[in-house]
């Protein structure tokens, strides 16, 4: 039973959202999505003064991957995990590299936030999906998209309602507010320390720690390279972001190596756990 009668339904099972958003490679894409929230000045602030993603880089990882999951998985908790993050951005506050004071729950900058998934999911699909989404696979996914956004508290007249609406929004934000902050910078910096993987069995800890010295310059110049590759055009060029044609050509390559893997593994390791367990539940009803 709901937890409230008025709560919003989650994304429906079956839907696109059901397939990608738990599989493996969107993992790939979530770096470009965060880079692309925070490059706003107002939620690069809040970010840079109240997250601790620089202290707790991988716990806060891990909770805002349970917040997705949770959003297209969790059924009745969804709308939970919905009230639970508007509580705890209740409190956050403060004034951005513009001199404009800014809120976390801002209706315009909440609505940024959760915006960005649209455009960085359809970028991400270019490159790592079978085929890009066609016109009617990108309708259905901006209305499961604007579903998730009723989750976490965002009003219809918050959001563009539709596809055509939600461009000119976009482009605008693109035009008057993205930039490259602070945070972006240390988004995409390789030389910016990052602590060891602190979750996980002792061994695989204790071998991590050791062997981090020379695994974190690789992993960071890897992490630049989807984060910048898989983010919109347009946006990478309003953030400032370079990208020359040889990496374009790379990462062509690595999307062709991961759309002909990513099918052939088992459900089991294809999909994060809530995800799975929640496809397989899906699955065992529908029988």
């Amino acid at each position: 039973m709901k937890q409230h009668e008025s709560d919003p339904e989650p994304p429906p099972p079956g839907g696109i959202l059901w397939d990608i958003a738990g599989e493996v490679r969107s993992l790939l894409a979530l770096p470009a999505a965060l880079t692309l929230q925070v490059a706003h000045p107002a939620v690069g602030a809040g970010v840079d003064e109240h997250s601790v993603f620089r202290t707790d880089p991988w716990g806060r990882g891990e909770r805002s991957l349970r917040s997705v999951m949770l959003w297209v998985y969790g059924g009745d908790a969804a709308a939970q995990e919905g009230r639970r993050l508007r509580q705890l951005h209740r409190t956050i506050r403060g004034t951005d590299t513009r001199g404009r004071s800014y809120h976390a729950l801002t209706p315009a900058y909440y609505a940024w936030v959760h915006a960005t998934g649209f455009p960085v999911y359809r970028q991400a699909q270019r490159y790592l999906g079978r085929r890009p989404f066609t016109e009617a696979q990108e309708r259905r996914l901006y209305a499961e998209w604007l579903q998730v956004g009723r989750i976490l508290g965002l009003r219809d007249r918050d959001m563009p309602q539709t596809v055509e609406e939600f461009w000119p929004y976009y482009r605008k934000v693109l035009a008057d507010e993205i930039e490259l902050t602070t945070v972006v910078r240390e988004l995409v910096a390789v030389d910016v320390p990052v602590p060891p993987p602190d979750r996980g069995p002792l061994p695989v800890r204790l071998a991590l720690r050791a062997l981090w010295p020379v695994l974190l310059p690789p992993l960071a110049r890897f992490r630049r390279f989807l984060t910048i590759g898989l983010m919109p055009p347009d946006a990478r060029e309003a953030i400032g972001l370079p990208w020359t044609p040889v990496q374009e050509r790379r990462l062509r390559r690595f999307g062709a190596v991961v759309r002909r893997v990513t099918p052939l593994l088992p459900e089991r390791l294809r999909y994060l756990p809530m995800a799975r367990r929640a496809r397989t539940a899906e699955a065992a009803r529908a029988r």
